[in-house]
């Protein structure tokens, strides 16, 4: 069997940097789901469509043509072509994309489009349900959390580097309101899967973080008796 690792947590908790390295190390694909629900926000700004306007947004989640391509560490989001990588991180697409994703329609597209692109294999998945919904098989799962403080004064120099005027307050309090959203919907919640191994980032290095879930990527090999499935470059 090639894997699939999945790699869920809550916003700012460092999910896609750590995502993006793990895939240049293993030489995997790399997908970050919630980009994925950004797009449909950004698209649904962008064309006026209503929120509650389910068939509009089921239009838009059909017509997703997205490319990730990792260039130094960092992810550059291709949408049809154009570079979204920037445009889909705005806080107002962050919440836009909390509400969307909490509607069954838009999670069973977006579900469905996740599963085609993981058919091949050899790929890493970052998100909220990746795990729980999306690939609950998936040889290899994490959670990785880190403390609200923390994951606002990432989220905050994020955006700061990227000229986003933001002020830290409003940053937590998104970051907050996104959790609730997040852990609260009735459709996909995000929680940890059963079997996912929990790692707390708060306290730790990006490399640190890496290089335990390497270790455990590593005794998953042995204790499913493959000495092909993973290779560490």
């Amino acid at each position: 069997m090639v894997p699939i690792i999945t790699i869920d947590g809550p916003s700012g908790a460092g999910k896609s940097t750590v995502a993006r390295k793990l895939a240049l190390i293993l030489g995997y694909d790399y997908v970050d789901s919630g980009a994925l629900y950004r797009i449909v926000a950004l698209k649904a700004i962008q064309q006026k469509i209503d929120e509650n306007n389910e068939e509009e947004l089921i239009s838009i989640c059909k017509d997703i043509d997205v490319s990730f391509l990792i260039e130094n560490e960092k992810c550059r989001i291709l949408y049809k072509g154009e570079d979204i990588s920037d445009s889909i991180r705005l806080p107002e697409i962050s919440m836009v994309a909390s509400r969307i994703s909490a509607r069954k329609v838009v999670r069973d597209h977006l579900t469905e489009l996740q599963r085609e692109m993981g058919k091949k294999g050899q790929i890493i998945l970052e998100g909220r349900d990746a795990g729980t919904v999306v690939f609950p098989e998936a040889p290899v799962k994490f959670f990785l959390e880190a403390s609200v403080e923390e994951r606002s004064k990432r989220r905050f120099k994020e955006l700061k580097l990227k000229g986003i005027n933001v002020n830290l307050d409003q940053v937590t309090k998104d970051i907050i309101k996104r959790d609730s959203n997040d852990r609260s919907r009735c459709y996909a919640p995000l929680v940890p899967a059963p079997d996912a191994v929990i790692i707390d980032s708060s306290q730790m290095t990006v490399e640190e973080v890496v290089s335990r879930m390497i270790e455990i990527i590593q005794s998953k090999k042995y204790e499913r008796g493959s000495s092909e499935w993973i290779k560490v470059k």
